[in-house]
């Protein structure tokens, strides 16, 4: 990527939509205890796709951890998507299938941050940081 503000651009996009999620998922809000009893993993599968996201959010701000966070990132979003399409329906409780649409954000978005760092699978493949 040429333009370190657009590519910061997606990097923010992407931490902002995971962790504002993540008030809901720690303080047991209606629509998120809802999700996750819906999936039957409510409370483990809420708390831990939290931790998930916010360990995701941290490394896709660190430059040499942005494949890591972006591919974490890349998989929970992937799970919720699925979610929504297998289980829960695209619209969630009258949420106009607003999570719906913010999962397919992030997972552009992380999608995008893979394929710029790309270039530093080997590394990873190495356990190199």
């Amino acid at each position: 990527m040429k333009n370190p503000i657009i590519l910061w651009i997606i990097k923010l996009t992407a931490v902002i939509i995971l962790l504002q999620t993540l008030y809901f998922k720690f303080t047991a809000a209606e629509e998120s205890v809802y999700i996750f009893q819906t999936l039957g993993i409510e409370p483990f599968g809420r708390i831990g796709s939290g931790v998930v996201e916010l360990i995701a959010s941290i490394l896709i701000l660190i430059p040499r951890a942005t494949l890591i966070g972006a591919l974490l990132g890349l998989g929970t979003m992937l799970g919720a998507i699925f979610s929504h399409i297998f289980v829960l329906g695209i619209e969630v409780q009258n949420d106009g299938g607003t999570l719906f649409i913010l999962a397919v954000i992030t997972l552009i978005c992380c999608l995008f941050l893979v394929y710029t760092e790309r270039n530093k699978f080997p590394d990873l493949l190495r356990f190199k940081v």
